[in-house]
C-alpha cells in the first residue's frame, strides 16, 4: 500500500472517528425526552445520561492519549471506536435508565480513547506543513455533525424510537474499527530507542490528573442546575488542590504524562487558551440566545434550528479556508482575525430585541461560526505541530479536554449570568469579553506556520516516513 493511500484511509477513519462523536451528542440531546418517558426515568437520572459520559471522556483524555504515544494511535484508535460502538449497541438494548447510565460512563471510557487517537493517528501520518487539510477536513465533518444531529435525531426518535440512535454509530464504529486495524501506519511510540523514560505510564499523574478534571466538570455540570451548594462549592477546591499536587509531581517524577516541552510550552497554552476561550463563549452564546429565540421571540425548536443554521454552514465551508489562511498568514493573525470574528458575532447577537430578523440572527451565527470554525483548525494545528510526534497522543488529549470543557465552562458562566444579569444582552457582553481574551491569547502563537525544511529535527527514533519534519517549538 503507497504512503499516499495510507493516509487518505488513516484521514479517513480519524474524520469517521471525530464524526460519531460529536453526532452522538447530538442526536442524544433530541432523544433524551423520549427516553425519559420510555424508561420512566427522572429529570436528574436522564441528565446523568450526559453528565456521566462528559466526566468519564474528560478525566480519561491525556492518559488515553499517553496510551496512543506508547502503544500506537491506530491500535488505540480500533480499541476506542470498537468499544463506543459495543456500547452504543448496549445502550440501544439498555432494559432500564441504569443501564444507560452505567454503560455511557463506559462508553465515555471509549470515547476517551478514540478522541486523542483521531489526532495522534494525523500527527504520525503527515508531516507538519501538510497538517493543516487534514484538520480542516476534520473540523468540517464536526460542524457538519453538529448540524445534522439534530434532523437525524428528530427522524430515528420519531419514526424508531430513541433506541435507534445508539444503534446508528454501530456500523460506522465497525467499519472504523477495522479499517484501523487494516492499515499500518509507521509510527513512532514511546517505546522508541532513546526513550525509555517515557515508556513507563505516569499512573499516578494521570490519577491526580482525572480527579482534577472530575472535580472540575463536575462542578461546572452541576452549577446551571443546583446553585452554589456545599458540594459545588467544595468541586473547585479539591480540583485546585489536586491540580497543584499534579504539576508538582510532573515536575519532579522521570517519566511525566505530560512532558516538560508541552506543560511548560507557551505555545501549547496560548492555543489551549483560545480553545477554552472560543468554545466557552460559543457554547454559552448559544445557550442564552437559544433562551431568547424561543421564550422571547417565540420561536419553535425547528424555526430556532433553522435561524442558527448559518453557524455550522460556516464552521463546514471555513475550516478549508482556515487551513489556507494559516498557511499564507500565520496562526497568530489568522487566529486574532477569528477570534475577533467571533467578538463581532456575540456583539452582534447581543443587539438582539423583539423587532430582530432572521437577517440580524444570521448574520451573528454566520460570523461565530466563522470564527470558531478558524480557531479550531489552526488553534489545533499549533498544539499537534507543537509536540513531538512520541507525544502526540498526549497533545491531542489536552486539546480535546479544553473542548469538552469549554462548553461546560461557558454554559455555566451564561446561568450565572443570566441570574444576576437580567438583559440578555448584557450577558452576550460579558461572553464577548471572553471572547476577546482568545484573541488577546492568539498573539502568544507562532507568526508563520512550519515549512517543509524549516522545522526542528524529528527525534532521531523516528521512522523517516511518519516523522520527515517535527513540529518547531
Amino acid at each position: 500500500m503507497t504512503s499516499v493511500r495510507r493516509r487518505r484511509l488513516t484521514l479517513a477513519g480519524s474524520i469517521t472517528g471525530a464524526t460519531i462523536v460529536a453526532l452522538d451528542g447530538t442526536v442524544l440531546t433530541v432523544a433524551q425526552p423520549t427516553l425519559q418517558r420510555d424508561l420512566h426515568a427522572s429529570f436528574v437520572q436522564v441528565q446523568w445520561t450526559s453528565t456521566g459520559y462528559l466526566i468519564a471522556v474528560a478525566g480519561l483524555l491525556v492518559f488515553a492519549g499517553r496510551l496512543g504515544d506508547r502503544y500506537g494511535h491506530q491500535k488505540v484508535f480500533a480499541t476506542g471506536i470498537l468499544g463506543f460502538g459495543a456500547a452504543s449497541a448496549a445502550i440501544g438494548l439498555a432494559p432500564g435508565v441504569g443501564w444507560v447510565i452505567g454503560l455511557r460512563v463506559a462508553q465515555g471510557v471509549f470515547g476517551a480513547l478514540l478522541q486523542p487517537a483521531t489526532l495522534g493517528m494525523l500527527r504520525a501520518a503527515y508531516p507538519p506543513d501538510r497538517l493543516g487539510m487534514p484538520l480542516a477536513l476534520r473540523t468540517s465533518a464536526i460542524g457538519l455533525a453538529a448540524a445534522a444531529g439534530p434532523v437525524v435525531g428528530g427522524a430515528l426518535v420519531a419514526h424508531l424510537g430513541w433506541r435507534a440512535v445508539f444503534f446508528l454509530n454501530v456500523a460506522p464504529a465497525v467499519l472504523a474499527g477495522v479499517l484501523a486495524l487494516a492499515v499500518r501506519v509507521p509510527e513512532v511510540t514511546a517505546r522508541a530507542p532513546g526513550r525509555a523514560a517515557a515508556s513507563r505510564l505516569d499512573l499516578p499523574g494521570a490519577g491526580l490528573l482525572a480527579l482534577t478534571l472530575v472535580c472540575l466538570v463536575h462542578t461546572l455540570v452541576a452549577l446551571p442546575e443546583t446553585g452554589w451548594t456545599t458540594t459545588v462549592v467544595l468541586g473547585p477546591v479539591a480540583a485546585a488542590v489536586a491540580g497543584a499536587a499534579f504539576i508538582r509531581h510532573e515536575r519532579r517524577t522521570a517519566s511525566p504524562l505530560v512532558p516538560p516541552s508541552v506543560l511548560g510550552s507557551g505555545t501549547v497554552a496560548a492555543a489551549l487558551g483560545i480553545l477554552l476561550s472560543a468554545s466557552a463563549a460559543l457554547f454559552g452564546t448559544l445557550f442564552v440566545a437559544t433562551y431568547f429565540l424561543q421564550d422571547v421571540l417565540g420561536l419553535d425548536p425547528l424555526q430556532c434550528g433553522l435561524r442558527v443554521l448559518p453557524l455550522a454552514v460556516m464552521m463546514v465551508l471555513g475550516a478549508p479556508a482556515a487551513a489556507v489562511l494559516q498557511r499564507r498568514h500565520g496562526p497568530r493573525r489568522t487566529s486574532s482575525v477569528a477570534m475577533a470574528l467571533m467578538t463581532a458575532g456575540i456583539l452582534t447577537l447581543a443587539q438582539l430585541d423583539t423587532s430582530s430578523t432572521a437577517l440580524t440572527i444570521g448574520a451573528g451565527c454566520l460570523l461565530l461560526g466563522a470564527g470558531f470554525g478558524t480557531v479550531m483548525v489552526t488553534a489545533t494545528a499549533v498544539i499537534v505541530r507543537h509536540a513531538p510526534v512520541g507525544d502526540a497522543g498526549v497533545a491531542g488529549g489536552l486539546q480535546q479536554t479544553a473542548m469538552n470543557i469549554g462548553p461546560a465552562l461557558g454554559v455555566a458562566a451564561a446561568t450565572m449570568l443570566t441570574g444576576l444579569i437580567t438583559a440578555t444582552g448584557h450577558t452576550l457582553m460579558v461572553l464577548a469579553v471572553i471572547a476577546a481574551l482568545g484573541a488577546l491569547a492568539a498573539y502568544r502563537l507562532p507568526s508563520r506556520s512550519p515549512r517543509t525544511g524549516n522545522a526542528a529535527a524529528a527525534p532521531e527514533s523516528c521512522p523517516r516516513e511518519a516523522t520527515s519534519e517535527s513540529a518547531p517549538a
